[in-house]
């Protein structure tokens, strides 16, 4: 009896649902002219999707290790379990961030904070876009609140590296400036879509993330 009460409970542990591809909350055309149909159907359809399917495959081969108690395998997977299990969770945060008729500032408690963090909404949004300016190569601009700490802080990840797994930073905000989410409207000029994607930012979507991770 004590042998079948425990099998049941060490299934669960190894079962688990496959990651899908989260609808976007809004048409791919939704967002323009600042962020093109092209490139959100591209850049969701196909590279959020490829980071699902990889992540997957990944996680499906790292159970498999597991279980044949094969600790090299299960170190060797760790880098494609970080890009695309970083590069889902940030898809999914990302998508939220944005919305039709977005921009402005935010309201409430997460404005004062921003306020009282870097003085200014002016400010912060400065530090944010020179953050994501100076990514080198590929990688995300974020607004993480640190929960220690009580405040709000800026951050730049590399590739895919999610930000609270690799920082401890809650993520709040995240700015994509991989090519692939810009190039095809903007080209080679991050800037130039840095300027465009505030006027998209739904900021009920963050202040509604600090407000959660703040309880």
């Amino acid at each position: 009896r004590s042998s079948a009460k425990l099998i049941a409970p060490l299934g669960c542990l190894v079962s688990r649902q496959k990651h899908t591809l989260p609808d976007l909350p809004y048409d791919y055309g939704a967002l323009e002219p600042h962020i093109n149909a092209e490139i959100m159907q591209l850049h969701h359809s196909k590279h959020h999707a490829t980071y699902v399917n990889n992540l997957n495959v990944a996680e499906e081969k790292y159970k498999e290790a597991l279980a044949k108690g094969d600790v090299t395998a299960q170190v060797s997977l760790q880098p494609a379990l970080k890009f695309n299990g970083g590069g889902h969770i940030n898809h999914t945060i990302f998508w939220t961030n944005l919305c039709p008729n977005g921009g402005g500032e935010p309201k409430g408690e997460l404005l004062e904070a921003i306020k009282r963090d870097f003085g200014s909404f002016a400010n912060f949004k400065e530090k944010l876009t020179a953050v994501s300016v100076g990514v080198q190569g590929s990688g995300w601009g974020w607004l993480g609140y640190n929960k220690e700490q009580g405040r709000l802080q800026i951050a730049a990840c590399a590739n895919q590296d999610p930000l609270q797994g690799t920082t401890g930073l809650i993520p709040l905000l995240g700015i994509d400036v991989w090519e692939h989410a810009y190039y095809l409207q903007y080209k080679n000029v991050r800037p130039d879509y840095l300027k465009a994607i505030w006027n998209v930012i739904n900021w009920e979507n963050v202040s509604s993330r600090y407000a959660i991770c703040k309880k």
